[in-house]
């Protein structure tokens, strides 16, 4: 009878807190699996599927009509590893990015701190119009800046003549010297926009009262700006370098429009080299499209990125621990 009870007991009580607890959390956060779903069939359809089937297309020469038949095993890897155009569209990738991220973030900061302060008036307006440039396409951009060069080119010229800066007229996108500066240029302006954003919102969830207690204590600007808005924004920045590096070494569109990798392949990316690959065009490699190719470049430049962004992650984060938190003492 005692057994009967207890059993009876057990079964009227319903489940342990933790279990209860466990199935309500669950009910909670149903609708945001629900709202992801979408997104995440997607992802699995037009990301994850087609990267696992371009591997397949690595060990084959195939132009991209048909089945795939020329097995090559691992030749089209030895052939972009031993292709210096291929390291030489590397070395252009990341010198872009190692210029764009810091003047990027530098001045997407700077401008924030001042359309963030409460005293500035249209401010909604001015960060409207710092934001356009990235909400207009990269082609149009392009083709503007093309126009540019083509109907201003020779006025620059002559006015830096004149000033005796250089010797003589520059062809600004077709020589060597100067069109991954141009393009450099122009992605930081096309793209600067978000960084923009990002850190106007990383600045709008510090608190007020911070402020106000730094300006009671006598701290002045800088020392506020250090002691306050630096260890506040530490988090969100992290987020943000790793989304500006990961936004600059995907570029493309910019340079297909402007240059198209040239001249002399003086502006040639990774993202134009697989482009050039796989289709076809200035690439002295691809004068005919080998998607093969293509997805060998893939591949390396996607494992590439993978590493650059682990070590990079270790990075940010070993610094943030060893810096701390900060103070205003």
């Amino acid at each position: 009878m005692a057994m009967t009870a207890v059993r009876e007991d057990v079964a009227t009580a319903g489940p342990p807190p933790a279990v209860a607890r466990r199935r309500a959390r669950r009910r909670t956060y149903l609708w945001s699996y629900v709202y992801l779903a979408p997104m995440m069939v997607l992802l699995l359809v037009f990301v994850v599927y087609p990267i696992i089937a371009s591997l397949g297309y690595t060990f084959y020469r195939w132009n991209g009509i048909g089945d795939p038949s020329n097995f090559v095993g691992l030749g089209n890897f030895r052939q972009i590893v031993h292709d210096s155009i291929f390291w030489r569209s590397l070395g252009h990738t990341f010198v872009y990015a190692a210029f764009v991220v810091p003047i990027q973030l530098v001045l997407a900061l700077a401008l924030a701190l001042v359309l963030n302060s409460k005293r500035l008036r249209f401010a909604s307006f001015y960060r409207t119009l710092f934001f356009l440039p990235v909400v207009t396409s990269a082609a149009v951009i392009g083709v503007v800046i093309q126009l540019l060069v083509s109907n201003f080119g020779d006025s620059i010229n002559d006015l830096l003549l004149k000033l005796h800066l250089i010797h003589q007229h520059i062809d600004w996108l077709g020589d060597p010297h100067f069109a991954l500066a141009i393009i450099i240029l122009v992605g930081i302006w096309h793209t600067f926009g978000y960084n923009l954003v990002y850190f106007l919102a990383g600045l709008q969830t510090i608190p007020d009262e911070l402020y106000e207690a730094a300006r009671l204590d006598g701290a002045g600007p800088l020392r506020t700006f250090r002691y306050i808005t630096v260890p506040m924004l530490r988090a969100v920045g992290v987020v943000i370098v790793i989304l500006a590096v990961i936004g600059t070494f995907q570029i493309f569109d910019l340079v297909q429009v402007l240059t198209s990798g040239g001249p002399y392949f003086a502006t040639e990316v990774v993202n134009t080299y697989i482009y050039h690959l796989a289709f076809g065009g200035s690439n002295a490699n691809a004068v005919q499209p080998d998607i093969g190719l293509a997805s060998a470049a893939s591949f390396i430049y996607g494992v590439l990125l993978i590493a650059f962004s682990v070590v990079q992650v270790v990075v940010l984060r070993s610094l943030a621990k060893r810096r701390g938190t900060g103070g205003l003492a």
